[in-house]
């Protein structure tokens, strides 16, 4: 069994020093699990934790591609099962910090063997209307067409197009994960899912988003130069370029990023509420030491279960 501990939760909860702090404690190191954290450069926009942050403990997966190259879950998942491996012939305990749902999940349970893109048929979907896709995603997969995030173009494409070119729906491919050699790679699943009440969170939101602002995010887009599709989809990276070409104005762009912010937070805490492997945290109830010092008992607490030692009355 691998030795992992998972810490997740949505943006903004302060996931990254809670971590750091964990480490420090015990000598752990820490893989990341954020899908755009994994990107070279961008580091407001991708609020990466900063230098005293990564300099408690050995983070991977913090700046390791390229803006150019695409990244998907089964490429994360070799790279942060390869880094897990690594810590782990050190003697270390590997702790998986983020709060991007799907590569945690490729993680914990593997992940389906899904056809690659057909560009030709990539390339009709693209034109069609998001009502037209949301009724053939209807007709191909009900009970994919009533999870899917209805409003991320990207995923109900994709979505389409594996049931097109399986024939299947896409719930059933993912059930054959068994048939993919990967169940073995997975690792159990324990660790805690941290949040703020949702007041409290949305302002930390909104807080955050100014302060990249403030610290020169405009700047750090303007430079970018060319990006992948999948590392454009951070948040905020099409507002800005928008602002840059004069479409619309900062405080209109400020707002927009703290909505899309909030909105993709609370898809963020719907996802990690149905992990119910992952022990719920309430940091709004607790200091920063206390949250600590909890999450500390919580793997002293798994580990005495996984070494088979009784826990202390």
């Amino acid at each position: 069994m691998k030795r992992t501990f998972f810490i997740v939760g949505p943006t903004a909860t302060g996931k990254s020093e809670l971590a750091a702090d964990v480490a420090c404690e015990i000598g752990a190191e820490i893989v990341s699990a954020d899908a755009f954290q994994i990107y070279c450069g961008l580091n407001l926009l991708t609020a990466k934790p900063d230098f005293s942050t990564l300099a408690k403990a050995p983070h991977h997966l913090v700046g390791t591609t390229p803006l150019r190259e695409e990244m998907n879950a089964e490429k994360y998942r070799r790279a942060a099962s390869s880094a897990i491996d690594e810590i782990q012939s050190r003697g270390k305990l590997a702790i998986i910090v983020g709060g991007s749902g799907l590569y945690v999940k490729a993680l914990t349970h593997g992940l389906a063997p899904l056809p690659e893109s057909d560009p030709k048929l990539r390339e009709r979907l693209n034109v069609m209307s998001l009502d037209k896709l949301h009724a053939q995603l209807a007709d191909l997969d009900p009970e994919a067409a009533q999870k899917i995030d209805l409003k991320n173009r990207r995923r109900v494409v994709r979505a389409v197009e594996i049931c097109l070119r399986t024939g299947k729906a896409v719930s059933e491919v993912v059930a054959e994960v068994g048939d993919s050699g990967q169940p073995g790679s997975t690792i159990p699943a324990t660790g805690v899912f941290v949040f703020h009440d949702r007041e409290e969170l949305y302002a930390r939101i909104n807080q955050r988003v100014e302060a990249m602002f403030d610290n020169g995010v405009i700047e750090e887009v303007q430079a970018a130069g060319q990006v992948s599709a999948t590392a454009s989809q951070m948040i905020g990276f099409h507002e800005i370029r928008q602002l840059l070409n004069g479409e619309m104005s900062i405080t209109q762009c400020v707002a927009a990023i703290q909505q899309a912010t909030r909105r993709y937070a609370k898809r963020q805490l719907t996802w990690f509420r149905r992990q119910t492997n992952f022990s719920p945290l309430n940091l709004s109830l607790l200091t920063h030491n206390e949250a600590v010092n909890w999450i500390l008992l919580r793997m002293r607490s798994e580990h005495r279960k996984v070494s088979g030692v009784p826990a202390k009355e």
